[in-house]
C-alpha cells in the first residue's frame, strides 16, 4: 500500500493504528513531511548541543528555545502552515552548521546532526519519519519519548514566554531528543529515559506553575460568565497566559471585550486579570466544537497554541494566529520572547464586527489549583474521614470529538454523590456544565486549571498522602480514570508514573503508538489500563 504520510501521535490515529493519507487532524501529507524533517533536523541540532555541553561548552538560551518551539510547532493542531514549518526548518539547519564548527570533533554524531539541506526536503523527509526505525518495540519507545517531550516543550515555552527558563530541562530535553536517534541504546535503556522525562515533566509543570502564579497571583474559587455582553469582542483560545496579558493591555478603552475559549477559560482563575473590565467571559466549549462557535461569535478568533481546526472560509478571514500556530491564508501576528505584540490589527477588526451570538448563559465555577484546596485542606480531610467524600476520581485530560468520548460525560453522571471530580484541560468540557452539586460546600467537579494544572492535582495528592501518613501514593482514595488526545497528555502520564501512581485508566481508546509489547510493559509494572463500559468501571473503581 502506498502510503502518502505516516502519524500515529495523536489519540485520532485513524483506525486507532495511524493515519496515512491525510491526518484525521486536517494535515495534509506536505504538511506530515515537513514536520517529520523539522522534528529530524531538531533531532540533530539536539546531539550537537548535547555534544557541545559534553565539552563543556555553554548552550544560549535563544538555541534552547528554538528547540523547544520546534517541538511545539509540530504538536498535534498547532500549525498546518508549510511554509512557516519550512522556515524553522532552515533556521535550524542555519544554527546548526554554526555549532558544528565549535566541537571538536564530529565522529559519532547521527545522520540527522550532519544533514545540511540539500536535495528535496519532502523526498528526505519520507526516509526520516516515524517508520524509519524498523523494529516496532524501538519505535514504539522512541515516539513515546518524543512525544513526551513535545509535551514538555508546551510546557517550557509557556514558561518561557514569562521570561522564566531552565537550563536542566532544556538540556534534558534535547538529550532524550537526541537519545532517540541513538542506535545504541536498548530497550530498557529507552524505557529509563521515558520515566526521566516523567521527572522533567514534573519538574516542566512546577517551572510554569511558579512562572503563572509570580506573574498572575494564584488561582482561586471564581464563577466564570459563559453568557455575552453588547460589545464587539475577541476571542482568545489556546494556553499562553501572556498572550492574553498583552491583547487585554492593548483593548482597554477600545470599545471591544475579549472572551476566553476552550483551554484559555483557566485565566479567569487567576486575581491579575480580574481587574480588566472588558474580561467579560468563557464563549462556547472544548476546541473540538470551534467550527460552530468561531463561526456565531462574530469578531476575530486569536489562537495563541493548539488545538487550531482548519477553519472554515466563513470566518477564515478573522481567524489570527500567534506563537507556534499557523494556517496558510491566516494572519499571523510575530512576537519573540520578551517582545510587546502589536495586536492592534486585530483590535481593529473587532470594531466592525458584530457583538457575539449568545450560545448560553449562566456561570461555571472553577479555580482549585493546589494553592486554593490547600487552603480548605481541613475541609477536605474532615470530609475524607467522615465518610462524606468516598473517593477522589482524577478525569483529567483533553477532549475530542470521538462519539465514544461520552463516555466522560455518562460516567460522571453516574458517579456516587460521595466522589468528587479533580479535573484539568478541556476534558473538563464533558461534565463541568452539569450539575453535579457539592458535599458540605466542596463542589464535586473541582477544576484546577489547563492541561499543564494537572500538576496542581499531583501536588494535591502528594500533600494528602502527608496528611494521612501514608506511604505509598496509591494508598489514597483517588482512582485515575483519564482521557488523552495530544503530546502534553503523554508527559502528563509519564509525569504520574514517575511519581509512582499506578492503575491508571487512559481512554477512549490506548495510544496507537504503543506496541504490543511496549503496552505490556505498561500495563505489568504500571497497571495501565483502557476503559470499559461505565457501568464496568464503576463497579471496578466503587466495587457493588
Amino acid at each position: 500500500m502506498d502510503q502518502k504520510m505516516f502519524c500515529y501521535q495523536c489519540q485520532e490515529a485513524a483506525g486507532c493504528t495511524g493515519c496515512t493519507n491525510a491526518g484525521v487532524c486536517g494535515k495534509k501529507p506536505d504538511v506530515a513531511a515537513a514536520q517529520d524533517l523539522l522534528v529530524h533536523v531538531t533531532r540533530g541540532l539536539a546531539a550537537v548541543t548535547t555534544a557541545l555541553r559534553a565539552q563543556g561548552e555553554e548552550i544560549a538560551p535563544e538555541i534552547d528555545r528554538l528547540i523547544t518551539l520546534n517541538l511545539f510547532t509540530t504538536i498535534t493542531n498547532a500549525n498546518f502552515d508549510k511554509e512557516a514549518i519550512d522556515a524553522r526548518t532552515q533556521e535550524t539547519l542555519s544554527v546548526k552548521a554554526k555549532l558544528l564548527d565549535r566541537l571538536n570533533t564530529t565522529d559519532g554524531l547521527p545522520k540527522a546532526a550532519l544533514w545540511n539541506g540539500e536535495g528535496d526536503w519532502e523526498a528526505y523527509a519520507r526516509t526520516v519519519g516515524v517508520l524509519s526505525t524498523e523494529n516496532e518495540d524501538v519505535r514504539s519507545l522512541r515516539e513515546l519519548i518524543t512525544y513526551g517531550l513535545k509535551g514538555l516543550s508546551a510546557y517550557s515555552k509557556h514558561a518561557n514566554a514569562l521570561l522564566k527558563q531552565d537550563a536542566a530541562i532544556d538540556a534534558f530535553l534535547q538529550k532524550a531528543l537526541a537519545a532517540t536517534i541513538d542506535d545504541s541504546l536498548t530497550g530498557d535503556d529507552l524505557v529509563a529515559l521515558a520515566l526521566e522525562c516523567g521527572k522533567y515533566g514534573v519538574d516542566g509543570m512546577a517551572l510554569l506553575d511558579a512562572a503563572n502564579t509570580g506573574a498572575y497571583g494564584n488561582p482561586e474559587i471564581t464563577s466564570v460568565n459563559i453568557g455575552v455582553g453588547q460589545n464587539p469582542g475577541i476571542l482568545i483560545s489556546g494556553h499562553d497566559l501572556r498572550d492574553l496579558e498583552m491583547l487585554l493591555e492593548q483593548t482597554q478603552g477600545t470599545g471591544v471585550d475579549v472572551y476566553t475559549h476552550s483551554e484559555m477559560l483557566p485565566a479567569h482563575y487567576y486575581p491579575f486579570f480580574k481587574k480588566y473590565p472588558n474580561f467579560v467571559g468563557n464563549y462556547g466549549n472544548a476546541w473540538w466544537k470551534q467550527k460552530e462557535e468561531f463561526e456565531s461569535f462574530n469578531g476575530p478568533i486569536l489562537v495563541t497554541t493548539n488545538c487550531l481546526v482548519p477553519p472554515r472560509d466563513s470566518y477564515k478571514d478573522r481567524l489570527w494566529t500567534t506563537g507556534c500556530t499557523g494556517y496558510p491564508g491566516c494572519k499571523h501576528i510575530p512576537g519573540e520572547v520578551g517582545e510587546t505584540k502589536d495586536f492592534s490589527a486585530i483590535i481593529e477588526q473587532a470594531k466592525t464586527c458584530a457583538a457575539p451570538t449568545e450560545i448560553e448563559t449562566g456561570t461555571i465555577v472553577g479555580g482549585f489549583a493546589h494553592a486554593q484546596v490547600l487552603a480548605v485542606a481541613d475541609q477536605v480531610v474532615e470530609a475524607v474521614k467522615s465518610g462524606a467524600i468516598t473517593k477522589f476520581v482524577v478525569m483529567a485530560g483533553c477532549d475530542g470529538r470521538a462519539k465514544s468520548r461520552d463516555y466522560y460525560t455518562e460516567f460522571a453522571k453516574a458517579l456516587p454523590e460521595s466522589a468528587v471530580i479533580l479535573t484539568a484541560g478541556c476534558a473538563k468540557y464533558k461534565y463541568n456544565k452539569l450539575n453535579l452539586g457539592d458535599i458540605g460546600g466542596i463542589p464535586r467537579v473541582l477544576d484546577a486549571g489547563q492541561c499543564n494544572d494537572c500538576y496542581s492535582l499531583a501536588v494535591i495528592a502528594l500533600k494528602l498522602k502527608e496528611v494521612f501518613g501514608l506511604e505509598d501514593i496509591n494508598d489514597l482514595p483517588i482512582v485515575y480514570n483519564v482521557a488523552w488526545y495530544e503530546q502534553k497528555a503523554v508527559i502528563v502520564l509519564l509525569a504520574l508514573l514517575y511519581l509512582g501512581v499506578k492503575n491508571i485508566h487512559l481512554g477512549p481508546t490506548l495510544p496507537a503508538f504503543l506496541s504490543p509489547n511496549v503496552a505490556k510493559v505498561l500495563v505489568e509494572n504500571f497497571g495501565i489500563a483502557g476503559i470499559g463500559t461505565v457501568e464496568d468501571d464503576l463497579r471496578l473503581f466503587f466495587g457493588a
